[in-house]
């Protein structure tokens, strides 16, 4: 079963909008539908497996504990996000940075106990590529060829932080 296919499973109509207008701004980004392909599916992977271990309660209390810190920063990244898309002159490169560094930390304290090395290299991935200044800086430039993508992401984050998914 593909990826996409098991995601779909997992991840509701909202989520899945987030995603295919990230890949969507991923593609334009790199160029390259593998590379962009490849941060959407390490996403779509590392949060099944979460979702699968908390499901089959294999998080000991400690890591309840941390996996409720990372949901909080988590959000907090998120809104913080989006504040800096919506607000012009807003956007804090270095306070971004912590918040996606300190998500990526948590995040693999919360799993190394369970996941293999490749799984916690596909959180590196991630939090890695969305790290990096050339992108931000990109992404956050009012005239941005990536709007018409960030627009739908934005729209999504909202809603799913008002439904509190996120």
């Amino acid at each position: 079963m593909s990826t996409k296919r098991v995601a779909n499973m997992f991840i509701d109509d909202t989520m899945g909008g987030v995603l295919d207008s990230l890949s969507g701004l991923l593609r334009q980004y790199t160029g390259n539908k593998k590379d962009a392909d490849k941060i959407i599916k390490n996403i779509i992977k590392v949060t099944i497996k979460i979702g699968i271990l908390h499901r089959n309660e294999q998080f000991n209390q400690e890591e309840l504990a941390l996996a409720e810190s990372f949901r909080k920063k988590f959000r907090t990244l998120i809104m913080t996000f989006v504040s800096f898309y919506e607000v012009d002159f807003s956007y804090d490169r270095p306070y971004l940075t912590e918040l996606l560094d300190t998500c990526a930390l948590m995040l693999t304290r919360l799993v190394e106990r369970h996941l293999r090395d490749k799984s916690i290299g596909r959180i590196d991935h991630v939090f890695k590529f969305f790290s990096n200044s050339a992108f931000m800086e990109t992404v956050f430039t009012p005239d941005t060829p990536l709007k018409g993508h960030l627009d739908k992401i934005i729209v999504g984050l909202n809603k799913l932080l008002e439904a509190g998914h996120i």
